[in-house]
């Protein structure tokens, strides 16, 4: 049963994501990445994280997913403006994206067999109490960049969204 539930969970995920790529409409490309979230949730939920799901259900379906809206919402994009990008552009494009692609598949081909080295500590990771132990001690530096990340994003959105002061 929970095989059933972790495939049609994946074959939610993986089909919101392509159709958050493939849609020409900004706004909806935004709701099936919020499909695509809650799909994700549910892949924690059934590792039994359920604390993990929340947070993830919270922070990216809930406010991540808000200040995209308010972006696309106030940059005002409209599609019958764009200009279509020239065909060697496309290409190129594509070309990029395979070679990063296959990168990526060659780094984690190499590194495979760090799975095999797994120890079981026996802590329980679904507490609270030991999950904030090991961001702020661990993991404190790319815990603080993250937020700096997201700060960073904030000011970016807004300062793209700023309107130009024009002299009449």
């Amino acid at each position: 049963m929970i095989e059933i539930l972790f495939y049609i969970l994946s074959a939610l995920t993986l089909g919101s994501a392509m159709i958050t790529i493939l849609s020409k409409n900004p706004i909806h490309s935004a709701i099936w990445l919020v499909v695509s979230f809650f799909s994700i949730a549910g892949h924690y939920a059934l590792l039994n994280s359920q604390f993990l799901a929340m947070v993830h259900i919270i922070v990216y379906s809930g406010a991540i997913m808000i200040l995209m809206l308010f972006t696309i919402m106030l940059m005002n994009l409209n599609i019958s403006n764009e200009i279509s990008k020239p065909i060697v552009t496309k290409i190129t494009a594509v070309v990029a994206f395979c070679l990063v692609g296959l990168l990526l598949v060659s780094v984690l081909a190499q590194h495979a067999t760090a799975i095999d080295g797994y120890v079981n500590s026996g802590q329980d990771y679904q507490s609270i109490e030991v999950l904030g132990k090991i961001l702020l001690d661990e993991f404190i530096v790319p815990f603080e960049m993250a937020a700096v990340l997201l700060l960073m994003a904030m000011i970016g959105a807004v300062l793209i969204s700023k309107k130009d002061k024009k002299t009449v």
